[in-house]
């Protein structure tokens, strides 16, 4: 393991008796892995990354980089500029005053000319971006300026990258490029990352594991496709993509257990939950949108009460009759009017299941791909 961060907690001066802003994280990156934390405002993320570049001392635990203690909850703590960790913030950090080569240069100032020269150039040209090389900062574009933040964190060959939010500021199309471009990069440098976001879409572009904070604790570290799902707990489920809970009960049956939900008995070969995992078996259900299909000769109806179009498929807002809502991922060319009743069917390959709560589905809760704010639908 390449980094490794084991038990971490961090604490804020003046918060001892608040929670840490940081507890008891544990996780590792291989060599030339790119990891993601994504959750909501003030879920301890960027305090995490702070720690790694040494700007946080840690109340406890310990960050191991390439077998070297970095920091622990015992006092040991290496300057930031010895642990040669680059960092890419969100406001570029760029110096106006200087030439966009000579930002590149900043941190290998202590190479010989030509070789600086020469590194210069191999970092601009990785990006894309040798062409402006005697520019000023303000000559460049957002997306151009972070590119260059980007080559300048690079270029003194660091062993570890963090980047703190880097695209938050700019439009959603020119974000998800760079993210793109991002992965990219870095794969052709073989550089090990640990990328802040707040954008799940984002997170899965980047990604080789992620992991989802809340309120200062990591909920699961995994790659993109297990926490969609599988997600570990029920703030997993909840945040990432677009889903409800419906209520449901674990059944026996001939073929092994079902779970009977509104839209029909759900079963999964790779092992559904035994009806003794939950008291009387009751639990809740997770349906993704796209568990959620229309079909004109399904028995169960369902009426429409939001749609929202998204180009391709409208994410449909629905009502059973029961009372429950669900979301559905339907062809855009499948265009029924808001009130309309409309057949559908459950395709479900992952049964996820939580423990029952009196407050499932009291509206459907949705996550945007564009930004994680999550919205109770009426």
């Amino acid at each position: 393991m390449f980094l490794q961060l084991d038990q971490i907690s961090v604490r804020y001066p003046g918060a001892a008796a608040l929670k840490p802003a940081v507890q008891s994280v544990s996780l590792g990156l291989q060599p030339g892995q790119i990891g993601v934390l994504i959750g909501p405002s003030g879920c301890g993320k960027t305090s995490a990354l702070r720690s790694v570049a040494g700007l946080e001392p840690l109340a406890a635990g310990r960050i191991v980089m390439d077998g070297q203690v970095l920091s622990s909850g015992d006092g040991v703590l290496v300057a930031p500029e010895q642990r040669r960790i680059g960092m890419v913030f969100q406001d570029y950090a760029l110096f106006p005053h200087l030439s966009i080569a000579r930002n590149v240069a900043f941190g290998i100032r202590h190479l010989p000319r030509d070789e600086r020269a020469a590194r210069v150039q191999e970092m601009l040209e990785l990006v894309g971006l040798a062409h402006v090389a005697e520019r000023a900062p303000h000559q460049l574009s957002g997306g151009q300026q972070q590119r260059i933040a980007l080559a300048r964190a690079l270029a003194p060959n660091p062993r570890l990258l963090l980047l703190d939010e880097p695209f938050s500021s700019l439009d959603v199309d020119l974000r998800s490029r760079l993210a793109q471009d991002l992965r990219s990069i870095l794969q052709r440098t073989h550089t090990t990352a640990l990328f802040v976001t707040h954008d799940q879409m984002e997170a899965f572009a980047l990604g080789d594991v992620i992991g989802v904070m809340q309120a200062g604790q990591l909920e699961q570290w995994d790659d993109a496709y297990t926490l969609y799902h599988r997600p570990a707990t029920r703030f997993v489920a909840d945040f990432i993509g677009h889903g409800v809970f419906v209520p449901g009960t674990i059944i026996a049956a001939p073929g092994g257990p079902v779970v009977r939900t509104p839209v029909g008995d759900l079963a999964e070969t790779a092992g559904c939950p035994l009806p003794g995992a939950y008291a009387r078996g009751e639990c809740d259900v997770l349906l993704r949108a796209d568990d959620i299909v229309h079909d004109d000769a399904a028995r169960t109806r369902a009426c429409i009460e939001r749609k929202a179009f998204r180009g391709s498929e409208f994410l449909y807002t629905l009502r059973l009759p029961t009372g429950e809502q669900l979301l559905a991922h339907v062809p855009s060319h499948h265009d029924h009017a808001v009130g309309e009743w409309i057949g559908i069917r459950a395709e479900v390959d992952h049964v996820v299941t939580f423990e029952r709560t009196t407050t499932a589905n009291s509206g459907a809760v949705a996550v945007s791909n564009d930004r994680n704010e999550r919205a109770t639908l009426p």
